[in-house]
Parts: structure tokens; C-alpha cells; sequence
């Protein structure tokens, strides 16, 4: 038992965030989007970072 409970507590949530407004940032997205940039114009030496911090927990 106790799913209808959860079940109910998930539909909650998903209605609201259906039917709440949220502020949006149009300046902040017609920026971003204005960019140009993208994930794949990164440089090479970003990916390298990232990379090194993970080194210790490889095997």
C-alpha cells in the first residue's frame, strides 16, 4: 500500500508546474541564443579539465 499517497504527491507537483507562471528572462535568453557559441565550440583545453579532476576514481 502507501502508493496513492506518493502518486498523489507526484500529481501535486506536475500541476503545479504546469499551471504556475514563471518569471522569464527574455534578455538573458535572446543573449544566450545571440551567442553564437555552443557546447561543440568549446576549447579543446575545457574538456581536458574536466577530465583531470575526475582522474582519481578512474580504475
Amino acid at each position: 500500500m502507501g502508493r496513492g499517497r506518493a502518486k498523489a504527491k507526484q500529481a501535486k507537483v506536475a500541476r503545479e508546474l504546469k499551471y504556475s507562471s514563471h518569471p522569464t528572462d527574455l534578455q538573458a535568453l535572446q543573449n544566450e541564443l545571440s551567442s553564437g557559441g555552443s557546447v561543440a565550440d568549446r576549447r579543446p583545453d575545457d574538456r581536458l579539465e574536466l577530465d583531470d579532476r575526475y582522474d582519481n576514481y578512474r580504475g
